[in-house]
């Protein structure tokens, strides 16, 4: 049995995004270099790639035989009569009422030697029933700690008394460079401890989270562009750079297939060390939230608004009453106009920079709130108002769930 989920992952794609997260069951890999043992995964920063064939090959050795023992395959029964279609947001969408299979399954990595094991929320999510083995096939059962689904992280523990966890080393995933070398561990189709190798081949993707809610819809920024082969099964294991430090948190595919098409995507590490910590404190994560729909500016959008065809920002489409932004006065656009044969509405703010760093695209706005915003933080815009740049303050709020 297997569980494959698959979002839209944009339109000028025209591909879809398969959550990778299930399939039959056998064990994973993952660690930290066991010379260095720790209680919580470390941070490290990503250093150079080695050219030698002969190196690279060294490299990839010696990676598999330290990180393999930490990653986990992860076997779950789901709650019977949940309501998951197979391939949610897709036009190939299972049945929508009680979900077929009772069994499904994904990768998962030690964080520390507490028991903790990170994984993607969908891996786990309505499962009433947990359990983890280890790459000697030791299988033990775990408990759900906490998850948050618009970072498609969860949190599980298992019994320390049961086995010895060997936490893994995590990399700063803001000083990666596209062409640098990625390598993911996991399980793809029950295949166990498998490794696979690619580059980082893209940087600062939006990855969609359930575009089925009933209420708003957010994406994960910052994501991990990899052309090392990602499939089901692999969901929640570990991207890696040359030295064995996790990069990132393998999650999903852009296919037509629902197998590997050379574009996966994983959580980078950077969202990773904001919201474990949390998951494992609180057993949630709390979101900055602003409260606005936007979109990138282009020159038919500016030249609608009678600005210069290159100004660069974001343009504010809608504001959701009582948000932070309508408190602080944010401006929506209320002007209707036809953009290439299609409907817009244009004359809203332009958010050209958030707390002085640039914004250039919804992508740079979104990242930025990521990796720097908190609830109740205040923070300063730049914005264009009627073809002048204002100043507005606003207080970042909590997110509403999905």
């Amino acid at each position: 049995m297997k569980r494959l989920y698959i979002l839209p992952l944009s339109i000028m794609l025209a591909l879809l995004l398969a959550f990778t997260g299930c399939t039959a069951t056998s064990p994973p890999s993952i660690s930290v270099p066991p010379s260095t043992p720790s209680t919580t995964a470390e941070v490290a920063s990503t250093p150079s790639v080695t050219t030698s064939a002969t190196d690279i090959e060294t490299t990839l050795e010696n990676i598999y035989a330290r990180v393999n023992p930490s990653v986990v395959n992860i076997s779950i029964r789901e709650k019977q009569g949940a309501n998951i279609p197979d391939f949610p947001g897709s036009p190939f969408s299972g049945p929508q009422g009680p979900h077929p299979y009772s069994q499904a399954s994904g990768s998962g990595f030690a964080w520390d030697t507490l028991g903790h094991i990170v994984t993607n929320n969908h891996v786990v999510a309505n499962a009433d029933n947990i359990s983890v083995t280890f790459y000697d096939g030791t299988t033990v059962h775990a408990s759900l700690v906490g998850a948050d689904a618009d970072s498609d992280l969860a949190v599980i523990k298992v019994d320390t008394n049961a086995i010895q966890l060997q936490p893994v080393t995590m990399a700063d995933s803001a000083q990666l460079k596209v062409g640098q070398l990625a390598i993911a561990i996991g399980n793809p189709f029950g295949l166990q401890s498998t490794l696979t190798v690619g580059y980082v081949s893209g940087l600062g993707r939006l990855l969609p989270t359930d575009n089925n809610a009933a209420g708003p819809t957010y994406s994960i920024p910052d994501i991990i562009q990899t052309d090392a082969a990602i499939n089901p099964g692999n969901s929640g294991g570990v991207l890696l750079d040359a030295t064995g430090k996790v990069i990132g948190v393998t999650s999903s595919i852009a296919t037509t297939s629902g197998t590997s098409a050379g574009v996966g995507f994983a959580i980078p590490s950077a969202i990773v060390q904001q919201v474990v910590p949390a998951l494992i404190k609180t057993g949630h994560y709390d979101h900055p939230y602003l409260g606005i729909g936007i979109v990138s500016m282009d020159p038919d959008i500016a030249s609608a608004m009678n600005l210069p065809t290159n100004q660069r920002g974001v343009l504010v489409e809608t504001v959701t009453a009582g948000s932070p932004a309508d408190k602080a006065g944010l401006k929506a656009s209320k002007t209707p106009v036809t953009i290439n044969g299609q409907q817009a509405m244009v004359g809203g703010d332009v958010i050209v920079a958030y707390n002085d760093q640039v914004v250039k695209s919804s992508d740079d706005l979104i990242t930025f709130m990521a990796r720097s915003g908190s609830v109740g933080q205040a923070i300063t815009l730049a914005v264009l108002r009627d073809g002048k740049q204002i100043q507005v303050q606003a207080t970042l709020g909590l997110r509403p769930s999905s």
